[in-house]
């Protein structure tokens, strides 16, 4: 399955010594890993996973909106 281009926000857990990655789009959706690419890895399996669920259960799946603006 070719994911959609959501954003991903990664940042460093300096508590927990670990990368997390948010999917804003997709409610709940996260990750985290050791490394960046671990991270971004299993991100992109959880966003599989959300879509597929959501597509299941007949819920609205969003389309992404491209650069989001945090502050």
């Amino acid at each position: 399955m070719k994911l959609p281009p959501y954003e991903m926000i990664v940042y460093w857990d300096a508590q927990d010594g670990i990368f997390v990655v948010e999917v804003p789009e997709l409610s709940g959706c996260s990750a985290h890993g050791s490394t960046r690419k671990q991270a971004i890895g299993n991100a992109e399996s959880a966003m599989r996973l959300w879509l597929e669920t959501a597509q299941a259960d007949g819920v609205s799946i969003p389309e992404p909106k491209g650069r989001l603006l945090y502050a």
